[in-house]
């Protein structure tokens, strides 16, 4: 099953304007094997939102927040550069991941 991306264009429009990523680039984050997906539990009102932090397609690492409308719908919120500390956990992570598949 293949996954569409969505979202509303003016909010895209000042998103890549503020963050300087589109939300083209962001879906590409979810292409990113490596990728975490977590629960934004902050702005989940009414619906529940998620988090995904991963590198794009252009190799940067991206902080997109979105929704799941269907199984194969995802609508994007928002998305920016990964902070320095969230590039740090990220990474810890990531290594903590690699250390437990070498194990196997």
């Amino acid at each position: 099953m293949s996954v569409h991306f969505e979202w509303d264009r003016r909010k895209a429009d000042f998103n890549r304007r503020r963050h300087r990523v589109s939300f083209n680039e962001a879906s590409t984050v979810f292409d990113d094997p490596l990728a975490f997906i977590f629960d934004d539990e902050e702005h989940s009102t009414g619906e529940l939102r998620e988090i995904i932090i991963g590198h794009s397609i252009n190799n940067r690492l991206l902080l997109v927040c979105f929704t799941e409308r269907t199984p194969d719908l995802v609508w994007v919120i928002s998305a920016r550069l990964a902070t320095k500390k969230e590039r740090k956990d990220y990474e810890e992570n990531y290594n903590r991941k690699v250390s437990f598949n070498d194990g196997w």
